[in-house]
């Protein structure tokens, strides 16, 4: 059981980990030990988030959410399985934090008269420093 807030825990059957062979250099490790772990979270299915946390989930995990509704997590930061796995459940740990959290409410304001008279102003002064820019005339 992963505890993520005071309401939210994820249980352990709505997660499951497939270890894979770590990408890069390492040598005869990485040939032969499966360190890698990738982390699949059927969110869309779970039981635990609300509608409102999920949406907010699927938008923070862009390339990470499948069309079938699941978070996948691929960490191969170190050389021990333990802590990939430790590191992953982690990273959706902070990311379910994260969709919990309601974003503030954007509130729309109008430029103040002055702002506008400021760039208006320098939008004509930047005019005349170009248009004195050019050919010279001979005569």
């Amino acid at each position: 059981m992963l505890h993520v807030t005071d309401h939210i825990t994820i249980e352990d059957w709505e997660l499951t980990e497939q270890f894979v062979r770590s990408s890069g250099p390492g040598g005869q490790n990485v040939n032969k030990v499966s360190t890698a772990v990738e982390l699949r979270f059927e969110a869309e299915r779970s039981p635990n988030l609300p509608a409102a946390v999920k949406t907010r989930l699927r938008k923070l995990a862009g390339r990470r959410w499948t069309k079938e509704g699941a978070l996948v997590i691929q960490v191969e930061d170190t050389r021990s399985q333990a802590r990939n796995r430790e590191i992953a459940r982690q990273r959706l740990a902070e990311l379910v934090q994260k969709a919990t959290e309601k974003p503030k409410r954007r509130i729309p304001t109008k430029p103040t008269l002055g702002s506008k008279r400021r760039r208006l102003d320098a939008k004509k002064q930047r005019g005349a420093v170009k248009a004195t820019r050019g050919k010279i005339d001979p005569d």
